[in-house]
């Protein structure tokens, strides 16, 4: 395992764990930037409200950033405690007005916190840019928000794949909006499944091209089912975690991509018949 690419959680302030949900997150540091001894940009956060409600970010600093890597760090921490905060003192909303509102104020936060920062550091905005993906997972419900690349797929109990965003591009074919971009905050991808999810992924576009049949964006199948039964199944949260980034560094991952990824699973665990262990 190439644990020396993989990168921690920052900023624990918020509660983790309990024993509903099973969380497994890593960011992995690329190829490419491993050849020109840059740092992973990819960053990733999550914590539980009320055991039942799991939030998570997210986020891609944009490699021509020379602080992408603060710019995402930045962002996540903000969306999700903001989440977090909110939801521990205000009843969550019922209609998808309210959720909206929600989770472009989180994202607004996020927004306001790494031009502070900029400022703080007297460089331009555009040195911190990174995308972000933000998600609220409910027993009936998950809301999502999403600026740029990446996606956020849920495993309803019937083992349905659904997509709940996808890629999103910008201006050009190659380009993607940033967080920091004029029109993020308007053009941010908004939404509410309604159901009951067994599993929520979302992933860094580094991933992109194994986990989504493109153009359409579709789950590809062969990529998640063993992931997430792998990750349900086997018997300790910590051997799940070191399996999953021993697969992220993994060469069947680097002959597809040399990106920077980051990959969240959040998977609803059951009270009893777990399978025996199993490998990825």
């Amino acid at each position: 395992m190439c644990s020396e690419d993989a990168a921690g959680d920052v900023f624990p302030e918020i509660p983790r764990g309990g024993d509903r949900w099973r969380v497994v997150a890593a960011s992995v540091r690329g190829t490419s930037h491993q050849k020109w001894q840059q740092p992973c940009q990819d960053a990733h956060y999550w914590g539980t409200v009320h055991d039942d409600v799991l939030v998570a970010a997210v986020a891609d600093g944009a490699s021509s950033a020379a602080l992408g890597k603060v710019g995402a760090t930045l962002a996540v921490c903000a969306a999700a405690t903001t989440v977090c905060a909110r939801h521990q003192h205000t009843v969550c909303p019922e209609n998808d007005a309210g959720w909206r509102q929600w989770l472009v104020d989180a994202m607004r936060t996020a927004q306001a916190t790494v031009v502070a920062e900029a400022q703080a550091r007297q460089v331009t905005v555009r040195e911190l840019a990174t995308t972000l993906i933000l998600v609220v997972v409910m027993p009936t419900r998950v809301a999502v928000a999403q600026i740029g690349d990446g996606a956020v797929v849920v495993s309803d109990m019937a083992g349905n794949l659904i997509p709940l965003t996808v890629p999103q591009h910008g201006e050009y074919p190659n380009a993607t909006t940033f967080l920091i971009s004029p029109n993020a905050l308007a053009t941010a991808q908004v939404g509410v499944w309604r159901g009951s999810p067994k599993h929520v992924v979302a992933f860094s576009d580094g991933l992109q091209r194994l986990a989504l049949k493109m153009p359409d964006g579709h789950p590809h199948a062969p990529f998640f089912l063993p992931l997430l039964r792998f990750v349900e199944t086997v018997p300790e949260a910590r051997e799940a975690q070191a399996q999953v980034e021993a697969f992220l560094c993994s060469q069947r991952v680097r002959d597809r991509t040399d990106d920077d990824v980051t990959l969240f699973i959040g998977s609803l665990m059951r009270s009893s018949g777990d399978a025996g262990p199993m490998s990825l």
